[in-house]
């Protein structure tokens, strides 16, 4: 496959993430194989997840395809990169052939990346999740594995305004042991266990951030449960029933 795209792509998003003084720590690569296909299944708290979990597996030395929605393939400048780095348009009025694209790169031994939760959760917890990474894993007969990301939200999220100004910003990227649905399971209840795994990871990872907010008004990229000033999950499906 013609990788001409994603390495310098690579090197531009590291050397921004340098200018930004960004602080990386990631956490259980050794748990995405080292060769064969497997899924990524990741939260989503910011824009920027996919770079994220896109570095995640840079220590095991491999490139993750990742599922976006058709409308990014289809912007004159996103979408000869997206096509350049070979990942996976998302048609939500055709779902099937994005489907059977993701289980084409699966079968061949590529790592797909995925976020089941579909948008970005708004209360920086775990939503309910989509079916779709664990049916993918259990037909293609490939590990499940669940990453979360921590941090990106300070920089950029929905409904927030930009904050590439603040330097020294910790990203926590955690890739948790791989799960292994199998076609004879149900595909909600392998779905939960993710969920489960995603929820605990993200505890953890919580618990172990390095920064507070400095204020009151700063709490406002920490959870509700955490006592941040983020929406309550029942908040933010009614902002994103509203969105809709």
């Amino acid at each position: 496959m013609n990788e001409r795209t994603y390495p310098p792509v690579i090197l531009l998003a590291r050397t921004v993430f340098r200018l930004l003084g960004l602080r990386f720590t990631i956490e259980g690569a050794q748990n995405i194989p080292a060769s064969g296909g497997a899924v990524l299944a990741s939260n989503h708290v910011s824009y920027l997840d996919f770079l994220f979990v896109g570095l995640a597996a840079r220590p095991v030395g491999r490139l993750v395809r990742f599922m976006a929605k058709s409308e990014v393939f289809d912007h004159r400048l996103s979408g000869p990169l997206m096509r350049g780095m070979h990942h996976i348009p998302v048609d939500r009025s055709a779902g099937a052939s994005s489907y059977a694209a993701a289980l084409r790169a699966l079968r061949s031994g590529e790592l797909v990346g995925v976020f089941p939760e579909a948008t970005i959760s708004r209360s920086f917890e775990i939503k309910e999740l989509k079916n779709g990474a664990s049916r993918m894993a259990a037909a293609a007969g490939v590990p499940l594995v669940p990453v979360v990301v921590w941090g990106g939200q300070r920089l950029l999220t929905k409904g927030r305004p930009r904050n590439f100004g603040q330097r020294g910003i910790p990203v926590v990227i955690a890739v948790g042991e791989p799960l292994h649905p199998q076609r004879r399971d149900d595909p909600d209840a392998a779905t939960e266990a993710l969920a489960v795994a995603l929820r605990g990871l993200l505890a953890q990872v919580q618990r172990d951030y390095p920064d507070r907010p400095a204020t009151t008004a700063d709490g406002w990229w920490q959870p509700a449960a955490l006592g941040g000033r983020a929406p309550t999950p029942a908040e933010a499906a009614e902002l994103d029933r509203v969105e809709r």
